[in-house]
Parts: C-alpha cells; structure tokens; sequence
C-alpha cells in the first residue's frame, strides 16, 4: 500500500460511475451462491497482521479514509444544532494546522448521514460544498413499516434534498429464502430513489448465514442496488472481515458478469484509525485501486474521525492528545 500525502484529493461521490441498472433475477446464480465460512475466516484473521503501513505512508491512507466516511448521526435526540456541527466536520473533518503540516487541503467526508427529519438542515449546511446528503429510509433500522410508507419515505427524502438513500431489506425474505419478494422490493426502492444513489442496508448480524449474505448482496445488485451496506449500526453483530470479504467477492463477481461496478460501506463497529486501514487493504487486495474512492467505497461511522485526528496530530508532532480534542462538533 502506497500513495503520498500530496497527492490525495477529495472526489464528488457516485459521478463517474454509471449507475447500476440491475438485471433481472437470475436465480440459477444466486443459488448456486456458497461461503466457505472456515476458509473465509482464516483469510480474514490473517488481514490485520499482514499489512502494515508506516509514518507518512500511513498518514496518507488515513487522509485517503477520510474521504470515504459517511459522517453519520443517527440518535433519537438528534437536533438542528447537532446536524450543523456535525456539518461543519464534514467540510473541515481535520484541524487546519495538522492539514497545513501535511501539504493537504480542500479534504473533506463522502457524505452526511442522518434521519429524515434532519435531511434540510443538513443540506442547507452543506450547500455549495458538493458534500451529499444521506438520508436512512425504509423503516430503519427494522424495515418493517408498511411497504407502502416505506416507499413514500424515500421519496419525502428525496424531495427534501437527500442525494443518497440508505434503504434496509427485509431480512425475512432472505431468511427464509423468498429472493423474488426481496428482488422486488429492492426494485421497488430503487425506482422511488430517482436520481439519489441507493445504498442497500442487508443488516448481515441478522442473516443466519455467510451464505445468506452473499446470496442477499447478489439479489440486491441485480434489483439495480448502486452500493450494499452491512449493517444499520443498531444490529448486536455490525461490520466484521468475514462478512465484508463475502460482500466485496460478491462485487468483484458481478463486476465481471456484467461491467457494473457496485459500492461497498461497513458500518457500525468501525471505530478506530487502525481498523479503517485493514478495511481499505482489503478493498485494495480483493477489488483493486478504483474501488479506493468514496463513490465506490465509504464507511458508516461517527467516533471513527476522531481516532483518524488524533493519530494524524500524532504523526505531525509525536505526541498524543486527548479524544475531546478531537470532538465531532
């Protein structure tokens, strides 16, 4: 892993990538979908000791994740206040004198990500900036609303100003292996979402299975998905390895089927600036260098930007400062 800190640069989310048009279901493939679940976690356990990046080579990746995080508030006493400054962080995620003593400017998150009911204030905060707007939809995080509201949901975001939705599946359909009723509803979604980008949340802590996610990621790209998420954060079993490597194989497959590329977030878990690196090597390893940017990659998070702060004011003056210092508002 390599790259220089001169040369990272903020990229605008999902606008040179065509978006995903689906296809229909093919069930034969999805099917025939499997997950060597004992292969597959010794693949992951070797990740966090077989890469390791030093010194400026580090503090590059980590500026490189800043841009690919999903800035994110998703509480129950969420107000305008919040969401401002949680703004505010986006567009100046890292203090002005650490980015001076790296030679970086102009850096900023993927997104925001909040609740409907802050999508214009978000967006009125963020206006000029070219930093979108997120909005959870569908009942999140259960997605078990009426289907009916679940859909008017997506299109009241929209309407307010959200360029990207985060829609949840039922995750009954894939329990108990209904793949036309969730092909449906994806379909469903995708098509309230118009222009806004669509990432499916397939919350993998509540699948059963390796398998059932890698067939529940295939069903969703196919119904025209442009990213697939793990987690909704609120599950007891959020973003791990073994469930991301399931995830991203199931991207790299029908990228070569089809041409498409398809987005990936983890979310929920992902709270330290060493574990966003042993994400980004293995988006590196097993997708390639495209995937490294924010309109095909992101992480769902809020304390992640605080550790990556930190670990960059250290790397500028050799000492640690304390979390508050690095606060999201």
């Amino acid at each position: 892993m390599q790259t220089d800190t001169q040369n990272i640069k903020t990229h605008l989310p999902l606008v040179t990538e065509l978006r995903n048009p689906g296809m229909a279901l093919d069930l034969d493939w999805v099917r025939a979908a499997q997950a060597n679940t004992s292969a597959i976690e010794r693949r992951a356990a070797t990740l966090p000791g077989r890469r390791s990046v030093k010194k400026e080579y580090q503090a590059a990746w980590l500026l490189k994740a800043i841009t690919c995080i999903d800035l994110t508030t998703l509480a129950g006493d969420d107000t305008v206040g919040r969401v401002q400054r949680l703004c505010a962080k986006a567009r100046q995620p890292v203090r002005h004198d650490i980015l001076e003593a790296l030679g970086v400017d102009g850096i900023t998150t993927g997104a925001v990500c909040v609740y409907h009911e802050m999508v214009a204030p978000a967006v009125a905060a963020l206006e000029g900036t070219g930093i979108p707007v997120a909005a959870v939809s569908t009942g999140f995080p259960a997605g078990l609303s009426p289907f009916h509201l679940r859909v008017a949901e997506i299109g009241e975001s929209v309407n307010a100003g959200a360029h990207e939705i985060d829609i949840v599946i039922s995750r009954r359909h894939v329990l108990t292996g209904n793949w036309q009723a969730l092909y449906d509803e994806m379909r469903a979604f995708r098509a309230a979402c118009g222009e806004a980008h669509v990432k499916a949340i397939l919350a993998t802590g509540e699948l059963g299975s390796l398998r059932n996610v890698a067939r529940a990621s295939l069903v969703c790209m196919m119904a025209g998905a442009d990213f697939i998420k793990t987690s909704t954060g609120k599950e007891s079993v959020n973003a791990t390895l073994p469930v991301s490597l399931v995830m991203i194989r199931a991207i790299r497959e029908y990228h070569e089927r089809t041409g498409v590329r398809i987005g990936y977030k983890p979310a929920g878990g992902i709270s330290k600036a060493k574990d966003a690196l042993v994400y980004l090597s293995l988006i590196k390893e097993e997708l390639g260098n495209r995937w490294l940017q924010p309109d095909l990659f992101r992480f769902g998070a809020s304390s992640l930007l605080g550790d990556i702060e930190r670990q960059l004011e250290h790397h500028v003056t050799g000492a640690y400062s304390a979390s508050y210092r690095h606060s999201m508002g």
